[in-house]
């Protein structure tokens, strides 16, 4: 469980050093190819109480394949929206959805299908 907590941070730092450097860059010309940024979310304390509560007595149905902030979702794996009683105390979920990986809810970018979350 620490190693995905710390991959989490470590791949959180990267996406923060992407962006900063994105900045000092000149525009790609239109020739150049352009590439997505996957939108992070950090999850403070008590959000991971509120979200880690619902797990736990919701228990959705689990995922097999393995997960990774940033990574793509598999177009077999089913989305649900974040219940009201999650998003209404943590409002920065709305906007994703999520899916339960082995007691873990994981909330994926619903346009991109990436993750950008992982709350245990």
């Amino acid at each position: 469980m620490k190693r995905l907590s710390i991959a989490g941070i470590a791949a959180a730092a990267m996406v923060a050093g992407t962006c900063a450097m994105a900045q000092d860059e000149a525009p790609p010309s239109p020739m150049e190819k352009t590439t997505t940024t996957t939108t992070t979310w950090t999850v403070g304390p008590e959000e991971r109480t509120v979200i880690h509560d619902y797990v736990v007595r919701k228990r959705p149905e689990a995922v097999k394949e393995d997960v990774a902030i940033g990574a793509p979702v598999p177009e077999d794996v089913e989305l649900q929206p974040v219940p009201e009683e999650v998003y209404a105390r943590v409002p920065e979920a709305r906007r994703y959805q999520y899916f339960d990986w082995g007691g873990r809810m994981v909330f994926v970018d619903p346009d991109s299908r990436k993750v950008v979350q992982i709350v245990d």
